[in-house]
């Protein structure tokens, strides 16, 4: 993971662009070449977390949107996104950054485009779909500016661990709203043994997939490929299962809320035949006003983007090859343009599934020590270490698959999918990415005794800061999943960005530089934005701009200390 350093000269024009067509020219063969079953199993257990809830979010849009978008559109939408970038780049935000980011219809933007058709409708007198493709090609042409002006280094290099947990707890949290949700459509629609049931398909499916995770660790039970296979394709599997289990017997007289599914390859709405918006006919003064929603879809875009970005490839992911951030902007602008066009949802990277498909890319390796070492000292034990399969056909492969069920019979198979295992995939896609959250685990020291709590660095002398500060990325939590059950839910990306300049500067006077140091670092590059104050303070001492006699404690004396990182 490299740093972004002063002089890269962040505003210069097409610096990263260039950068990144490098990379790409050096990566790109590899990440064809590279193929394997756990690259198979990734991908199916990607399609399914896609697909799925991509549906609940057609069923919001088919109904708040009086059936503009509907089940087709989404799926249209998520599988030529992610096909056209699986194929043509690798998703990244970093420099050492791969193809892992996942590309769908996202929440929050289905929250904008229903405020958005409801202000067309009630109180603009103008049609919807040509607003809205209007204001995507604004969007598109303003994350083009993105890309050009290198905004990655500008923005992104100021991002924190302290973001991107709240961000990455946040969807966790959103996931477990969505399967309580699903409940309670149920509840309101079908009978109480329906509802009693679909309780149980609900936890079914959650537990089931939790318990097959773990079949690695079954040994010596079954043959290692098969522990290998149920770990592997744990979500398929028990989304099969209890896809399956309300046919048999008398559970096949109970009545069953499934999908909503379009029945041939066209539009939702009746009144379209194909997927092409004369967006043109748009008054020229309608035309214009579109900037401002596509500047909104901007921030909401490119910042989603990027801390998912950020959040899937991680330190614990190991990821080594170079990607390309501006690229990524560049293109998924192109991608945004052709979605208004088509008049379908435009597509984005996903959370909690990011971080979900790299962790199901996960696998050790071990380092052999150089067979030129010539001391005993430089002789060590194989060195194991975690790292991701970084290639492109996971991404590929279930991207085509989500394609493929834009075909009548397919779209046909959905339709027998109860919204009860649904929920139980939202349960288990929220379980396994709080499961890595770091917050998770302080939470859990604020419930062990302190006489059990593990050793602190040097500096500090207490686990109560560190409580607050965990409390307090809760709170935050708390308070934003608040704002997007409002009408004010599409400016929650404007509350993730304020975030930032908050740890930067309010953070620093609450939290003494050591707490901060060890809770929280850059997210994009090595280091904390302690080492960088420090680092300032140690130049201007040694120029003589502040008296060393008046230095507050906690001031850096040497310029060792200053740099050193404590772990």
């Amino acid at each position: 993971m490299s740093e972004m350093q002063p002089e890269d000269k962040p505003l210069r024009p097409f610096r990263l662009l260039r950068q990144d067509f490098r990379h790409l020219s050096q990566r790109y063969v590899s990440d064809w070449t590279t193929f394997n079953q756990l690259i198979v199993a990734s991908a199916v257990f990607v399609f399914f977390s896609n697909l799925l809830p991509g549906l609940t979010f057609a069923n919001d849009l088919y109904v708040l949107t009086d059936r503009t978008w509907g089940t087709i559109e989404v799926i249209f939408s998520t599988g030529l996104c992610g096909y056209q970038i699986a194929a043509n780049r690798g998703l990244s935000d970093r420099a050492s950054a791969q193809p892992l980011t996942i590309l769908g219809v996202t929440g929050p933007f289905c929250i904008l485009a229903e405020n958005l058709y409801s202000l067309c409708e009630s109180s603009f007198g103008i049609p919807f779909l040509p607003f809205m493709a209007w204001s995507l090609i604004h969007a598109a042409w303003m994350h083009y500016l993105l890309a050009i002006f290198n905004a990655h280094n500008w923005t992104m290099r100021y991002v924190t661990t302290f973001t991107t947990e709240i961000f990455s707890l946040l969807n966790s949290v959103i996931y477990f709203h969505k399967a309580i949700q699903e409940l309670q459509r149920v509840h309101s629609q079908a009978s109480f043994a329906s509802f009693l049931y679909a309780i149980i398909g609900t936890v079914g499916t959650l537990l089931v997939a939790i318990f097959l995770s773990t079949a690695e660790r079954w040994k010596p039970l079954f043959h290692r490929y098969i522990r290998m296979g149920l770990s592997e394709y744990a979500a398929a599997i028990s989304i099969i299962i209890f896809i399956g289990l309300p046919h048999a017997g008398e559970l096949a007289t109970l009545d069953r809320d499934t999908l909503y599914i379009s029945s041939s390859f066209r539009p939702t709405n009746p009144e379209r035949t194909i997927f092409f918006v004369q967006f043109w006919h748009l008054p020229v003064s309608w035309a214009f006003a579109a900037i401002i929603p596509g500047c909104i879809i901007t921030i909401l875009f490119f910042f989603d983007h990027e801390i998912s970005s950020v959040i899937c490839t991680e330190k614990r992911f190991g990821t080594r090859k170079p990607g390309g951030p501006a690229w990524d902007i560049f293109l998924l602008g192109t991608t945004i343009a052709m979605c208004g066009i088509l008049g379908i949802p435009p597509a984005n990277g996903l959370l909690p599934q990011a971080p979900l498909h790299s962790q199901s890319l996960l696998h050790r390796e071990i380092k052999k020590t150089p067979s030129h070492a010539v001391s005993e000292e430089e002789k060590s034990e194989p060195d194991e270490y975690d790292t991701v399969y970084e290639q492109r056909w996971s991404h590929f492969l279930h991207a085509g698959g989500i394609m493929c069920f834009v075909s009548p019979p397919l779209m046909h198979v959905l339709g027998l999918t109860p919204t009860s295992v649904l929920a139980g995939l939202f349960l288990f896609m929220g379980e396994q990415s709080l499961s890595l959250n770091p917050i998770l685990f302080r939470v859990f020291y604020l419930l062990t005794p302190s006489s059990e709590l593990p050793g602190l660095p040097e500096g500090i002398t207490g686990y109560w800061p560190i409580h607050l500060y965990t409390i307090f990325q809760v709170l935050i939590t708390a308070g934003i999943f608040v704002v997007t059950l409002t009408k004010a839910g599409p400016a929650f990306p404007v509350l993730i960005i304020a975030l930032i300049p908050l740890r930067l500067t309010i953070m620093r006077r609450v939290w003494r530089k050591e707490i901060l140091r060890y809770v929280d670092q850059w997210a994009s590059r090595d280091g904390t934005p302690e080492d960088m104050v420090d680092e300032e303070r140690v130049t201007q001492l040694q120029n003589g701009d502040i008296d060393q006699d008046i230095e507050g404690v906690g001031i850096v004396q040497t310029s060792s200390k200053c740099v050193s990182k404590e772990v």
